[in-house]
């Protein structure tokens, strides 16, 4: 919101260039050429990363937590709502607001560049969703514009190293012949999730109103790590993060 003060044309050449930028830095990628035979499609092809993931503890705990997180808690939908009339703070409290979550995010991947987590990933795993499910509690019952973006400061952090860990499993626990599949499935399931979750908020604010809606969310977020821990202990004893050490036990 604070780029629209000078100008909304500015705001897209931003993005534009922001956009540009990472085409040009991916093209700096290097890769190793190799000639990989092509396998005939059939349906045990196309379901075979279900069939793997539903068959791995590991994986399927990582990527379903993620996914029941983000549609269970999707509180920013709900944004616009708690701006202008819960909060009364206008386009620009809308800005910040929507801002909170990326600035936690981004703050918590520069903190893991300096401090990545070694051991114990299942249960900080498994504690990063309880701290989101909390958040997004905190967020849905506050009033205090400062507390809202304190809490959603926390959700993005927390989101960001269960986000970190998911991807950290899923690569090194995948055998390499299956991780395109495995890979594809994730991306479908939790990029869906969004839109689902979102979807699932308006829906639920419609029936309950705003806040029960928010706070129901986060309170099914709590309930399903607690669900998870319970039903998959593989997934909560997973201890050393080592990717190397991950694929000599679990793959």
């Amino acid at each position: 919101s604070g780029l629209l003060l000078i100008g909304i044309e500015i705001v897209y050449g931003v993005v534009v260039l922001l956009f540009l930028t990472s085409a040009f830095l991916t093209t700096q990628l290097k890769t190793n050429t190799q000639i990989i035979t092509k396998e005939p499609v059939t349906l045990e092809l196309l379901f075979g990363g279900l069939k793997f993931i539903w068959s791995r503890q590991i994986i399927f705990g990582a990527i379903g937590l993620d996914l029941f997180a983000v549609l269970l808690g999707g509180a920013t939908a709900l944004l616009p709502i708690y701006a202008t009339e819960i909060l009364n703070v206008g386009e620009v409290g809308y800005g910040s607001l929507r801002m909170a979550m990326m600035i936690g995010a981004f703050t918590c991947m520069l903190w893991l560049t300096q401090k990545p987590i070694n051991r114990s990933g299942g249960r900080i795993l498994i504690c990063t969703v309880v701290v989101f499910g909390v958040g997004v509690i905190v967020f849905g019952l506050s009033t205090v514009f400062w507390a809202s973006l304190l809490a959603l400061f926390v959700m993005g952090a927390s989101d960001s190293v269960s986000v970190f860990i998911r991807n950290l499993l899923v690569q090194s626990v995948t055998p390499d012949e299956m991780r395109g599949r495995v890979t594809a499935v994730s991306s479908v399931f939790i990029g869906a999730s969004n839109e689902i979750g979102e979807f699932e908020s308006g829906i639920t604010a419609a029936w309950w109103g705003v806040v029960p809606a928010v706070v129901v969310g986060g309170v099914g977020t709590v309930l399903i790590a607690a669900l998870f821990a319970t039903l998959l202990p593989q997934l909560r004893g997973v201890d050393n993060l080592n990717p190397v050490d991950l694929a000599r036990k679990y793959r």
